[in-house]
């Protein structure tokens, strides 16, 4: 929202994912065409070897682009701990309809922490001091924004992956799966990013955790409960990622012994990526424009234009053609930008206004 503009991030946001919706449907359309029942296949199908190295480099590289001198709340080690008792043995799960459960209990600690963000919106807003030019309609960084957007409601990477896990894997059981989903991410969305954009509007970081006052004990329940989200919903990543290795090097089949070692390798670099760098905003951006779009805009389309046998002017053409056009501008648009204009990192700084001495905004997020 502070990227985009208010007004306008929000109809960008019913867009992603009116865009998603579609996408997804495609690759299911572009599956049942081509006789294959994985996106690898697909692609390869449709677009040989290279395209298929091309969606192997961006689904492995997705889940990537993802204090004080006691060492029980030092960051690195916390990571290293719910890594190793949490993370790891959730993701060595073979079956993926086994993690059902798992997000599940994700989704429910998101309702969690959209709660505690509306009830912060009525008691902190007042506090927070509003930025210049807050609630104008379009700022020039919207295709940052659209970015952000893609890799907050990607799931095309492993939508066959969880087709194949229905009791019926029919097209139309897929597409009603499908819309109940993504609407529901939608509301959550937008209801999300306009109360967070409403309390901090131009001081919103690219992590709204951050923006909340350290002493305030309601939000930190809440960065737990999405420290917990992260933990449940990795794994789901690294089943993707796992597959494509498989897929790549192993012709789809992994001996329990290299399912370990795989799975392990796969953990450890994530977990060394995000100890070595913690500024969200520059990571979201660029795995949304690199990764996330071309997953989301361009290859489900592309796949489906090369194979659809309808005539040119057939609705579903016309859409794919216009959603891979904006793909291919939000991608180089998208990229430039973010390197030109990269977000600022002011993790764990105290925001301005959480100073007492800020005696014009008090912090009393806190009851007495």
């Amino acid at each position: 929202m502070k990227e985009a503009g208010f007004p306008l991030g929000v109809l960008l946001l019913f867009g992603v994912a009116y865009i998603t919706d579609y996408s997804i449907i495609l690759l299911i359309k572009g599956g049942n065409l081509s006789g294959t029942n994985t996106y690898q296949e697909l692609v390869r199908k449709t677009y040989g070897l290279v395209g298929y190295l091309i969606l192997s480099t961006l689904q492995f590289l997705y889940p990537f682009i993802v204090g004080p001198d006691n060492v029980l709340t030092d960051r690195h080690f916390i990571i290293l701990l719910t890594t190793i008792v949490f993370t790891l043995p959730i993701s060595l799960y073979r079956d993926i309809a086994k993690l059902g459960k798992v997000s599940l209990i994700s989704l429910i600690l998101t309702i969690v922490i959209l709660v505690i963000v509306m009830v912060r919106t009525v008691t902190f807003s007042p506090e927070v001091p509003k930025s210049e030019n807050a609630w104008i309609f379009a700022k020039s960084n919207a295709v940052q924004a659209v970015g952000v957007m893609s890799f907050a409601f990607i799931c095309n990477h492993n939508s066959f992956l969880i087709y194949g896990s229905l009791e019926e894997p029919t097209l139309k059981n897929w597409s009603r799966v499908t819309h109940v989903s993504v609407s529901l991410a939608v509301v959550i969305s937008v209801v999300f990013a306009a109360c967070g954009y409403m309390t901090f509007t131009g001081y919103t970081e690219g992590d709204i955790f951050e923006n909340y006052c350290r002493d305030d004990n309601f939000a930190t329940f809440g960065r737990f409960c999405y420290g917990v989200t992260v933990i449940l919903t990795f794994p789901l990543e690294c089943f993707v990622t796992r597959e494509v290795i498989a897929n790549v090097f192993f012709h789809g089949n992994l001996s329990t012994v290299f399912h370990i070692v795989v799975t392990v390798v796969i953990i450890a670099v994530a977990t060394g990526v995000s100890l070595v760098y913690d500024c969200l905003g520059i990571v979201l951006e660029l795995n949304g424009v690199l990764s996330a779009t071309p997953l989301v805009f361009i290859i489900p389309t592309a796949c489906y234009l090369r194979l659809s046998k309808e005539r040119w002017n057939h609705s579903d053409n016309l859409i794919s053609c216009l959603i891979l056009a904006v793909g291919v501008l939000v991608m180089t648009v998208g990229f430039v930008l973010t390197i030109l204009h990269p977000q600022e990192c002011s993790h764990g700084k105290e925001m301005f206004y959480c100073f007492p001495s800020n005696v014009s905004f008090h912090n009393s997020t806190l009851p007495p």
